[in-house]
């Protein structure tokens, strides 16, 4: 027989159970739409992300950027990497085994595969303070929420930089019109952008 405290743990668990299964299959048909892009349509939406964000003031005014390293036909930040290396410090994601934690951008020569077959720079962590974030993700909605890859990496990094601005990208597809099932600990962007829109503050 299951005692009170017992039956009180299980109705709270059941929530996350049913959104971790929501977001889990969302992420796979969109995963797999993202996919079967062609070169020439990453390369044109990114272009289309990337000058939208050249013009915010928020961009132009930050000193250090937190970007990533696109994989899998990701929306591709890159040329943002070369054009702007002498104005601002940018730093990518190094994964370990339950956490994420930040090094800075020193030339492809410095990169190297990590644990889950993403280049990572083989440059000292990062410790200080980031102006602003540029954020992959599979799914966000019209209210900035956010469904990622489904390792918790991101979520346990920007809880941990409460001030910084964060700004998540993704093709249109990725953008949904109705809520995306989310957690209390999934982290909302401030904005998102798309190749024909930017929408959040």
């Amino acid at each position: 027989m299951l005692f009170d405290s017992q039956i009180h743990d299980i109705l709270a668990w059941l929530p996350w159970v049913r959104i971790h299964r929501e977001q889990s299959a969302l992420r796979a048909i969109v995963e797999q739409r993202r996919r079967i892009l062609t070169k020439e349509e990453v390369a044109a939406d990114s272009a289309l992300i990337i000058s939208q964000i050249e013009q915010m003031s928020v961009f132009r005014n930050a000193k250090v950027v937190l970007m990533y390293y696109p994989v899998h036909n990701e929306v591709d930040l890159r040329p943002l990497l070369e054009k702007y290396k002498d104005q601002k410090t940018f730093l990518l994601p190094v994964t370990h085994r339950h956490s994420m934690e930040v090094r800075p951008y020193d030339g492809e020569d410095m990169m190297r595969k990590g644990r889950l077959g993403v280049p990572e720079p083989q440059t000292p962590t990062y410790t200080g303070s980031i102006d602003l974030m540029l954020v992959p993700g599979v799914v966000f909605d019209l209210h900035c929420h956010r469904i990622g890859r489904g390792g918790g990496y991101y979520d346990k990094f920007l809880a941990k930089y409460p001030s910084s601005k964060k700004i998540g990208v993704c093709y249109a597809f990725q953008l949904k019109k109705h809520d995306v099932p989310h957690l209390m600990h999934d982290h909302k962007m401030d904005r998102v952008v798309t190749p024909q829109q930017t929408i959040g503050k």
